[in-house]
């Protein structure tokens, strides 16, 4: 996610409500569409055969967000009313390989690692993320395996953690192991929690950009985290976006748009900020409020709410969640 697209993102606390409703009004099927995107597969693998994921807990996390994130990821492949995030996994499983194998839609949760000891330090790098995975394989404790076969790695940092590019350039990132490092060539994301550093930029719309040079609005101007706490909401909208990412673009020779894979626009990165039909100009799209006003746009397990990003759908040819009013 580049600091460009973040920014874009922002733009949409600067939006007058009466310009919302007319854009509403005008662009109702029309969220990211564009005959301009040139979204391209380059023969590279999908997550075809059903993903089990690790969490590697990096640092000291609360018990109450870790509950929250289980949740989401359980809800990738679980029934939850409609829309829920299952439907919204359904645009990902779209994509598909060379051999005409589409992405999976089963995801399980298999197993977690606690690193709460900080075993790498307190700063890490975007290297470093191969380094915390491998130390998880090697624990004398509960170790996780190295699974080869349908093994994704999501390392999550604690707000105390600070890591390169994170609240500059990036919410979070997904890449590939190298052999020499962990033992084999495996897909992992990593995301941080950014309710302590940069809530602004990584969690919104539950925040409002300090930098800004703008006030809050007042009264219902930004939205509330359907789960209490933006920085974890905020942190979920990431993980799936990662997710999406990792799955349709695994090895960065896959799915996306552009001419330099080590700077690609994937699936999830043409729909920043789209959560919503109506979206455009700034405006996150129409999305639904519960009794309290926590803004959300999926359901999950166990009685959840998300407010998740969009992605884009190859067969609309926009970007499109099951939440749309079309």
């Amino acid at each position: 996610m580049s600091i460009v697209k973040v920014v874009v993102l922002l733009l949409c606390t600067l939006v007058n409500s009466s310009v919302v409703v007319a854009a509403l009004d005008r662009t109702a099927n029309y969220e990211g569409s564009s005959d301009l995107v040139n979204l391209r597969y380059h023969l590279g693998p999908v997550l075809a055969s059903p993903v089990r994921l690790y969490i590697i807990w990096y640092g000291r996390w609360n018990p109450t967000h870790q509950s929250t994130i289980r949740d989401f990821l359980y809800s990738v492949s679980s029934a939850a009313n409609y829309p829920s995030v299952a439907d919204w996994w359904r645009t990902v499983t779209i994509y598909a390989d060379q051999s005409g194998s589409n992405v999976t839609g089963s995801v399980a949760l298999s197993g977690e690692f606690h690193d709460w000891g900080y075993s790498h330090g307190n700063y890490l790098s975007r290297l470093d993320m191969q380094s915390v995975i491998k130390t998880a394989m090697n624990s004398y404790t509960r170790p996780l395996p190295l699974d080869v076969r349908g093994g994704l790695y999501l390392v999550l940092t604690s707000g105390d953690v600070r890591v390169q590019d994170f609240c500059r350039a990036v919410c979070g990132f997904h890449y590939f192991t190298f052999p020499h490092v962990v033992g084999a060539t495996v897909p992992y994301a990593w995301v941080g929690y950014s309710g302590a550093q940069c809530p602004g930029l990584c969690a919104y719309p539950f925040a409002w950009p300090g930098y800004s040079g703008m006030p809050p609005p007042s009264g219902d101007g930004i939205m509330k985290p359907p789960n209490g706490d933006a920085g974890v909401d905020g942190m979920i909208s990431v993980i799936a976006h990662e997710l999406a990412e990792v799955s349709t673009n695994p090895l960065v020779n896959a799915w996306y748009a552009g001419d330099d894979p080590t700077s690609p626009s994937e699936v999830a990165d043409l729909c920043i900020g789209v959560y919503g039909s109506g979206a455009g100009g700034g405006y996150v799209g129409a999305v639904n409020k519960d009794k309290w006003g926590d803004g959300f746009n999926l359901n999950g397990v166990n009685g959840r709410k998300f407010l998740v990003q969009w992605v884009w759908s190859p067969v609309k040819n926009r970007c499109y969640g099951p939440n749309a009013l079309d």
